[in-house]
């Protein structure tokens, strides 16, 4: 055996000596033609086909997609195996810290039965290109090695790579920490910290475990959005966008933002909150479009109020049939003056430029993306922004009934059952209460009070506003028969009884 170990490394110090003069005294171009020789005879002894992914590409070396979505996917799968681990620190991840091949490094993956190896390396850096920088040279430059055999070229080149980026970038959006963003005004856009959207940390604890609603229809709501994250073929194969819009409606504290927190955690979407005030006009608006990203919620709350789109059609109507001579010069003049100052001051959103930014060309572009609305007073709203294929699903949050109080006591009594529930079950099908009301009632406001003490609080808060519900009802009717005594005193006056 040590008779073998000498004979190879004389072979080895023979070869490095070759090799040495080879690189001193043979011209270049020969040197190449060798070089060129060497790889097609080791090719044939070598059958084994090796690709390279930079860290770095392009002329400003940025960041490459691809070696970040690779780095992603090992990490997630076959780096388990790695012997040598390196420990980073990922910004904007639900795990910020995160493991990953150390250099020098190899593990195995396999793809449909074939077995291929990815190794993390890096190339040496010249000290002497540096000795007058104030800063330390690089370490080197990383890259990812891909090594298969070459019967499998094309599995590989198709296929698998295609298979690594794709599921590399789901991994990255399914760890990534979500963010709550709103637009900012068209005056910040531009300069050294431009931005058309601000943001922060998106961490609403809203579930649709913990929302206040029937059974029956979140899980109704639940399957829409499972069957609207899976639609991506689907969506392509019937030649629409990939998005889909819900309308929110309801009277106030019936959980329309709780509802769009809930639907953010469960589909791990982001959620850009767009406040049409701030927006200039309909260009302005196609712009926030293009700079939302995938895999996220587009939420406009309280549409009737944001801008005076349902009144623009009638305002033109009206406008068209008044006749402008009745009116005297000065009334015209201060009139158009007063229009003037509430364009300049207002927004210029049309509802053709809000109709185009729903569904139209410019809502093609980027996919996986939902819309919602959100309003009080449904009837206000214009028919074409409603219509399906713009809203899509219409979610009607009314008032809290007993099915939805039981998910409110489970939240905040923890509470699955109590002598009080039928009584508060009957008050909650005479009185017209918000869960946002009920959930007030049920809050311990301080230690002494328990379970029964906060169920006995909401039971009187429902008593009281069933008592004041009938004595309305009585004021009515008592305000209709003395609207009718009077009628009817009025018509004898009038001698027109027989």
């Amino acid at each position: 055996m040590g008779e073998l170990w000498a004979q190879m490394g004389s072979l080895m110090a023979t070869i490095m000596f070759v090799y040495a003069m080879v690189e001193r005294f043979l011209p270049t171009a020969l040197r190449d033609t060798l070089q060129i020789n060497s790889q097609k005879v080791m090719s044939l002894l070598y059958p084994y086909v090796q690709i390279t992914f930079p860290e770095f590409s392009g002329e400003r070396l940025k960041r490459s997609e691809a070696y970040t979505a690779i780095q992603t996917y090992l990490s997630e799968n076959s780096s388990q195996l790695a012997k040598r681990l390196k420990a980073e620190v990922v910004k904007d991840s639900q795990n910020p810290l995160v493991l990953s091949m150390d250099d020098d490094e190899e593990v195995t993956d396999e793809f449909k039965g074939v077995k291929l190896w990815w190794a993390a390396s890096k190339t040496a850096t010249n000290p002497h290109a540096y000795s007058f920088s104030y800063y330390s040279p690089p370490d080197g430059k990383r890259y990812f090695k891909l090594t298969f055999h070459k019967k499998h070229r094309d599995l590989i080149t198709v296929s698998y790579i295609k298979h690594v980026l794709e599921e590399g970038k789901e991994i990255g959006l399914r760890n990534r920490q979500r963010k709550l963003y709103t637009n900012n005004p068209s005056s910040g856009w531009y300069g050294y910290k431009q931005s058309k959207w601000s943001h922060i940390v998106f961490e609403h604890p809203a579930t649709f475990e913990t929302l206040a609603m029937e059974k029956r229809k979140k899980e109704e709501i639940m399957n829409d959005l499972v069957k609207f994250r899976n639609g991506k073929d689907y969506y392509a194969k019937i030649g629409k966008a990939w998005k889909r819009g819900y309308l929110l409606y309801g009277p106030p504290g019936t959980g329309k933002s709780t509802m769009i927190a809930a639907m953010a955690n469960f589909m791990n979407y982001d959620v850009y909150d767009l406040e049409l005030t701030a927006v200039k006009d309909n260009t302005e608006l196609r712009k926030l479009l293009i700079e939302t990203s995938s895999k996220a919620i587009i939420v406009v709350e309280d549409i009737d109020c944001s801008l005076d789109l349902t009144g623009q059609r009638n305002m033109k109507k009206e406008n068209g049939s008044n006749n402008n001579e009745e009116l005297d010069q000065e009334l015209r003049d201060h009139l158009s003056r007063k229009e003037e100052e509430e364009g300049n001051k207002s927004s210029k959103v049309t509802l053709s430029g809000l109709l185009n930014f729903i569904d139209g060309i410019w809502s093609a572009c980027g996919g996986e993306r939902i819309i919602v609305f959100t309003t009080n007073f449904v009837d206000k709203l214009d028919p074409a922004l409603i219509r399906t294929g713009r809203m899509d699903k219409h979610i009607e949050l009314s008032y809290c009934r007993f099915e939805a109080f039981k998910v409110l006591a489970k939240n905040y009594l923890d509470a699955n059952s109590h002598h009080l529930f039928p009584t508060i079950a009957n008050l909650l099908q005479v009185t017209n209460v918000t869960p946002a009301d009920v959930a007030e009632n049920l809050m311990p406001k301080s230690l002494n009070e328990d379970v029964d003490t906060c169920l006995e609080n909401l039971i009187h808060a429902l008593e009281v506003i069933k008592e004041e519900k009938a004595k309305k009802k009585v004021e009515e009717k008592d305000k209709e028969e003395e609207n009718n005594v009077h009628t009817v005193e009025d018509v004898k006056e009038n001698g027109f009884i027989l």
